[in-house]
């Protein structure tokens, strides 16, 4: 019998795209494909892209340099480059690294087995259409047990926002919701594969306005709630959200359901509302600070997490002072900021650039107090409980490492039987970027 061919997906950017790459190699699974740790092996590389900034884009046509000569060495491998990037630029990166056999967008992954047999064939199929309902109701499902107890999960695609930085109206479409009886029939087989706790995915995941039952229209905090039901799912979290979309039915789900996790990923892009008018996002900084608040209220243990963007057009030092004074009145547990990058396409990238060395100076500054601000939220937890969902081996022989309700890293010694499992864990160390913990008899 001959053996299976390999399919190799790297994954780059954001937790989308995990899922993306998860359903693809499902995908090629059905077509005979075995899934390969590394493209050495592999009859069918795939580079799930990411087009939000620029090095980003970058690293793509990198490692298809250096995936040049493994080509070269066995010509019957055939590279796809999926997602973002493959939407943005279509037969460009054809053009320009012509060792790339296809091209797939983000809404078309159902098609990959077709697409690999027309390149098989000599063509270089590109598929990039915007079919986000084809591609949920075609990708196949898998039933074999998890490897990890944690699962993404893709509720809601595409942005209707046009934030005047932001590529993804352009790259992933409009808001699409899938209908909650899919999202829970996933759920489900999740939970039966052995997952223990489900992230809801989606660009803007609290716009979700999926089809429930009698064909009204649920939110997420309805959906929330169904998922919750689900025998065996202990946890569940979402992102990424949009303050704009953030109800009250959300907030008061932080409340009152026990498996929503006391974490919330809800990026403010900029505390200066002259900035977060030029950006579009449509919220002040004192709306998103009453967001805050009042998740506070309904979840006083909750950790906020978000994103910034540092060095946008037009922003001064007065604009960039009224950040640092919005991240140290909400005090964020974790957070990602970024120095403006042009994208092209987008409203921002026309406009007259802040200077890089300026942009770089305040990323600096701003870095400073969200790690201090991290840095002070893992410190606070030395002493205290946590719930641990033990996730993979530690880096010590007889440690596990997973996630706390807030997700943050936690390793600690103990038996091997935990993997997988939630157990009581006592805080007695803040590392770098995780804490130590001691087991709870």
């Amino acid at each position: 019998m001959a053996d299976k061919k390999k399919v190799f997906v790297k994954s780059y950017g954001c937790q989308m795209n995990v899922y993306d790459s998860e359903r693809m190699t499902e995908a090629m699974a059905a077509s005979g494909y075995a899934a390969s740790e590394s493209e050495k092996d592999a009859d069918l590389v795939i580079l799930n892209t990411c087009h939000i900034r620029e090095k980003a884009t970058e690293k793509i046509y990198s490692e298809l340099g250096r995936l040049k000569a493994r080509k070269i060495e066995n010509p019957s491998m055939r590279i796809a480059v999926a997602g973002c990037v493959a939407q943005a630029e279509g037969e460009e990166i054809i053009a320009r690294q012509p060792l790339v056999d296809i091209l797939v967008g983000p809404q078309s992954y159902h098609r990959l087995p077709e697409l690999v047999a027309e390149a098989d064939k000599g063509r270089k199929p590109v598929a990039t259409e915007f079919l986000a309902d084809e591609k949920f109701d075609r990708l196949p499902a898998s039933t074999s047990p998890k490897k990890s107890p944690t699962a993404f999960l893709t509720v809601q695609e595409g942005c209707d926002k046009f934030c005047t930085f932001c590529v993804v109206p352009y790259t992933r479409g409009a808001e699409y919701s899938r209908p909650a009886a899919r999202v829970l029939a996933e759920a489900d087989r999740q939970a039966k594969r052995g997952v223990r706790e489900i992230t809801l995915l989606g660009q803007n995941v609290n716009a979700y306005r999926g089809e429930g039952a009698g064909g009204r229209r649920w939110g997420l905090a309805r959906l929330i709630l169904a998922v919750a039901e689900i025998d065996g799912i202990e946890r569940i979290r979402y992102t990424t959200s949009h303050p704009r979309d953030m109800t009250e039915d959300l907030i008061e789900a932080h409340a009152s359901c026990g498996k929503l996790m006391p974490y919330l990923h809800l990026p403010a892009q900029s505390g200066s509302d002259k900035v977060l008018r030029a950006m579009n996002r449509k919220h002040t900084a004192e709306q998103y600070l009453k967001i805050i608040e009042k998740l506070r209220v309904a979840r006083p243990d909750i950790l906020i997490s978000g994103d910034f963007i540092v060095g946008f057009p037009g922003e001064t030092e007065r604009d960039f002072s009224d950040t640092l004074s919005l991240v140290g009145e909400v005090g964020y547990g974790q957070s990602y900021s970024f120095r403006y990058s042009p994208r092209p396409g987008t409203p921002a990238a026309e406009k007259k650039q802040v200077p890089p060395d300026v942009a770089s100076e305040r990323l600096h500054r701003l870095q400073a107090l969200l790690k201090s601000q991290q840095i002070a939220a893992q410190e606070s937890m030395v002493g205290r409980l946590a719930n641990v969902l033990f996730e993979r081996k530690g880096r010590f022989d007889g440690q596990l490492a997973g996630k706390s309700e807030h997700l943050q890293a936690v390793h600690a010694s103990c038996d091997d039987s935990l993997m997988g499992k939630l157990a009581a864990v006592r805080i007695i160390r803040s590392e770098p970027n995780s804490l130590a913990g001691e087991m709870i008899n």
